[in-house]
């Protein structure tokens, strides 16, 4: 799934424990080496800065950084130490939210090819005054963009399996829905799709 352990995902929070961000786990331990974070263990909540972390044992199940030198747990949760500002609560309408909200699915006929072959739908055609916004666009499958072409879906005869609209979720997107179980005790199912910090 992740081509090193270095790329799994590490959730931050902020220092009100709201989680704001999803990181690597090499960007993640790199704020704890520097200072600007701490690892957080989910079972008990307790902080570790770099040292304490290092120096923690592995159990057998736990994905591990290894060096020539020593082993390192990956972390999966890190609160930020001097960072109190809440996410925004807007989700900007783009081709990438597009193809989340709609989890990469045609909106006509409901097959999942592959981003490859999806492509942006306007519900009411550009050429018909249709504006490119949450509520006039669906993603749609080449075949089913094709047979639509430019018209309405009623004149197409291919009906929406859903009316689409803005997203309801908060703007913290994960990287193609990856999220792990230690991150539900502090984010809530609004939350699930965050997205990875550049």
């Amino acid at each position: 799934m992740f081509s090193s352990v270095l790329d799994r995902p590490t959730l931050i929070l902020n220092r009100s424990w709201q989680a704001v961000a999803v990181s690597t786990a090499a960007r993640s331990l790199v704020k704890v080496y520097r200072g600007a974070a701490h690892v957080v263990d989910p079972n008990d909540y307790q902080l570790y800065d770099w040292n304490d972390w290092a120096a923690l044992p592995a159990a057998a199940e736990e994905v591990m950084i290894t060096t020539p030198y020593f082993q390192l747990r990956a972390p999966e949760v890190v609160v930020l130490s001097h960072y109190d500002c809440a996410p925004d609560a807007t989700v900007s309408f783009s081709r990438r939210n597009l193809f989340r909200r709609d989890q990469f699915t045609c909106q006509y006929c409901g097959k999942r090819p592959g981003s490859d072959d999806l492509t942006v739908d306007h519900v009411v055609p550009r050429s018909r005054g249709g504006a490119s916004c949450w509520e006039n666009c669906v993603l749609a499958c080449v075949k089913c963009n094709r047979r639509k072409a430019d018209k309405s879906p009623a004149q197409a005869r291919m009906p929406l399996l859903r009316q689409p609209k803005k997203p309801r979720w908060k703007p913290i997107y994960a990287a193609h829905g990856v999220r792990l179980g230690s991150w539900a005790k502090f984010v809530s199912d609004v939350y699930w799709n965050i997205e990875l910090e550049s």
